[in-house]
């Protein structure tokens, strides 16, 4: 396994992370050389990395990796190899495992017992001082290196399981001292891609805003009862991090929970997830057919905003974040034209009084579909390391420095404030944990906390009528301009955004956007308008200027291009079907890249469009490769409104495009058209401009199916 490390020079940021934190830094890309089939989060690997191969020495940490591999080959339990590894304990009386730890209270025995997920054994006895000293093995377990040992006796009220020695996988000391010291010696932007690689990432591949909005995903784990919402396409890494990143958050699967569990139970008093855990999360929780209980809505909605819980007559305080992830079905146009950004989640919390509890909206459609040469292999903390200071960060509130710099507007109600300071506040401690900053360093962070309040206020004047709207607005204290804040899908959409909307009103009574001065709303509107309107008409006019008819093209020429040969004849389709047993190989992929350009331009973008490719599979060693850039392709098109999907079909011989509106096109050569070139030359204007290639001799034939 060690052999799979690759040798790599450190650059700059490397050399000062591993310099200023030694000890608490690795090179991420050892997790997946690590993982093998060993199905534990990244916490509990790098926790063990931390100990054997936290350095920068090639040999030294192929030892390390080695020493890791060899504890996870020898004592992380398999389920399916459960009863071999119970063997292994009987016969050597004792033995190391790593596993799951979960532990309930026998009240007829009056005894803790512990269950072991893989292993599969329960109703081992376990010292109460274990349990006073980790009691999230009380709730929903936790990640342990433990020494079980083996004594049988005829007693049937005992179990010959012992605990012998039980230690939770995570860090136990508190380092912001020094964490707090070293951050001055890193640059903002420097500091942000240590966060970044940090979290497994390369930096270089996202943009600013991306790294923003990935950081934001963090601010659950670093703010107290911070509510968090996020919805986009799938395969974005929505959950990953709440899975993966802190053994303080826990992440529940399938979006469906019980009162018991997650707040108390009232028939044993005992308390549930919010009690224990820094952060819940729900993934997959987004779905119109799920259920959820009207008690658990109200008790949600009671916690999110008074921070507390009810076990019979006593309230209790929690300080859980909740965050909510799930999976949207249709593109941000289909949702602002038919219904709202919140339109995916279960009608239960569908409600105006459960959504304005919510402090943020990460706009999920603007990430990335997670490929594999987005992974660094950089370094960056551990990341236990760094979950244990940002769960110590907790106490620290620098949502009064908000306060200090900026004045926000007045029409903003109390939760929409709350929920500003607290984005900022945690932005403010992931990005400046000392506390020091400029008002130009600050604006940003703020910034960023207004626009995703304002896309959850935005979305509930919309759900609910009688929500006042209100100006996203802020100024610099002690005078200056007034800034307006707002969201990109208002920049880009702005006809449907605002579609049977009333206009926020400003402090002096003023009608405002949010996204410019008064005088230049109506105009701008108008001319979106007018553009949408230009944009369907002259997509009504090419419908209507496709001919049956054949078009053969020579050898050599220049000229042609996927829109001048298509774009009459997918004018206004909503369904397209390529059929094309030779979409195998990257060039022939790409091909199909550049007809969804051609279908993008030439489509209504208030409606989705379905485009299924048919292909055969390619061979053997091109066939993974093959998939994945379909895949990849499907999630590039998908937040342009284009689902593409694709099957294989080793028996297809013809080439076709059919169409929803009736045509099909006989493509001769289908869409590999053009003679090669190279595609690897980025300033080769061929490669972005279709009509300076040569192509090869090809027919189509434009017949309308009856």
């Amino acid at each position: 396994m060690t052999n799979d490390i690759e040798p790599r020079e450190l650059d700059e940021l490397d050399r000062t992370i591993t310099e200023r934190f030694p000890g608490v830094t690795v090179r991420k890309d050892l997790v997946s050389n690590l993982r093998g089939n060993a199905l534990v989060p990244t916490y509990v690997l790098e926790f063990l990395l931390s100990r054997y191969a936290t350095t920068t020495d090639e040999q030294t940490m192929r030892s390390g990796v080695e020493r890791v591999s060899q504890i996870l080959e020898e004592h992380y339990v398999h389920r399916e190899e459960a009863n071999l590894v119970q063997s292994k304990i009987r016969e050597k009386g004792h033995y190391r495992v790593i596993d799951r730890v979960q532990v309930s209270l026998n009240e007829k025995l009056d005894r803790y017992e512990a269950s072991f997920s893989n292993l599969q054994i329960s109703q081992v006895v376990v010292d109460p001082a274990v349990v006073k000293a980790n009691e999230k093995l009380l709730v929903s377990g936790i990640w342990c290196m433990c020494d079980i040992g083996y004594q049988y006796t005829n007693d049937k009220d005992e179990v010959p399981w012992q605990l012998r020695k039980l230690q939770p996988v995570q860090m136990s000391r508190d380092d912001r001292a020094h964490y707090l010291e070293e951050r001055p010696h890193f640059s903002t932007e420097e500091w942000i891609d240590l966060l970044m690689q940090s979290i497994g990432f390369n930096p270089a591949l996202f943009s600013d805003r991306a790294k923003l909005l990935h950081l934001v995903r963090m601010v659950p784990f670093v703010e107290r009862n911070y509510n968090l919402v996020e919805l986009g396409p799938k395969g974005t890494g929505k959950s990953h991090i709440y899975s993966e990143f802190s053994p303080h958050g826990v992440l529940i699967s399938g979006g469906e929970i019980s009162v018991a569990k997650l707040f108390v139970n009232n028939a044993t008093g005992h308390i549930g997830l919010v009690g224990y855990w820094d952060l819940v999360a729900f993934d997959e929780f987004a779905g119109k057919s799920k259920k959820a209980g009207k008690d658990l809505v109200d008790i949600m909605k009671n916690y999110m905003a008074n921070k507390t819980f009810s076990r019979g007559g006593e309230m209790l305080p929690g300080e859980a974040s909740m965050v909510f992830v799930g999976n949207t079905s249709h593109t941000v146009p289909y949702m602002l034209k038919n219904s709202d950004l919140f339109e995916e989640l279960p009608p239960q919390y569908h409600d105006p009084a459960f959504l304005d509890r919510v402090h943020y909206y990460i706009p999920g459609w603007e990430f990335e579909q997670i490929r594999s040469e987005m992974f660094t292999h950089g370094y960056g903390f551990v990341v236990d390391y760094l979950a244990e200071i940002l769960h110590n960060m907790r106490d620290v509130d620098y949502g009064p420095l908000l306060d200090e710099h900026f004045e926000l507007s007045s029409t903003l109600s109390t939760r929409d404030k709350d929920g500003i300071r607290k984005t900022f506040s945690g932005l403010m401690k992931l990005i400046y944990p000392t506390g020091e900053a400029t008002e130009d360093q600050m604006e940003p962070l703020l910034r960023c906390a207004i626009e995703g309040r304002k896309r959850v206020k935005d979305q509930l004047c919309r759900i609910d009528s009688a929500m006042t709207p209100v100006e996203f607005t802020y100024k610099r204290r002690g005078g200056g301009q007034v800034n307006a804040v707002h969201t990109l899908e208002e920049n880009d959409y702005p006809e449907l955004y605002f579609r049977g909307q009333k206009q926020p009103q400003s402090d002096e009574g003023t009608q405002m956007s949010s996204t410019a001065s008064p005088k230049a709303v109506k105009p701008a509107m108008d001319k979106a308008n007018d553009t949408e309107n230009s944009q369907l008409s002259r997509i009504q006019r090419l419908a209507n200027s496709a001919k049956v008819g054949r078009r053969k093209i020579e050898e050599n020429y220049r000229g042609v291009t996927y829109d001048g040969l298509f774009a009459p004849y997918i004018a206004g389709t909503t369904e397209i079907q390529i059929i094309d047993s030779y979409i195998r190989r990257t060039y022939q992929i790409r091909n199909v890249a550049e007809f969804l350009e051609t279908v993008y331009k030439f489509t209504d973008h208030e409606q989705e469009i379905q485009v299924h490719l048919s292909t055969g599979k390619a061979d053997p060693q091109y066939q993974q490769d093959q998939i994945e850039q379909l895949n990849q392709l499907a999630g590039i098109f998908q937040p342009y409104g284009i689902n593409f999907t694709y099957e294989f079909d080793d028996n297809l011989h013809d080439r076709f495009i059919i169409t929803d509106t009736g045509w099909e096109l006989n493509l001769g050569r289908g869409l590999d058209i053009y003679q090669r070139f190279n595609t690897k030359d980025g300033l080769d204007p061929q490669v972005r401009v279709q009509s300076l290639r040569r192509t090869k001799a090809f027919t189509i034939h434009y017949d309308k199916r009856q």
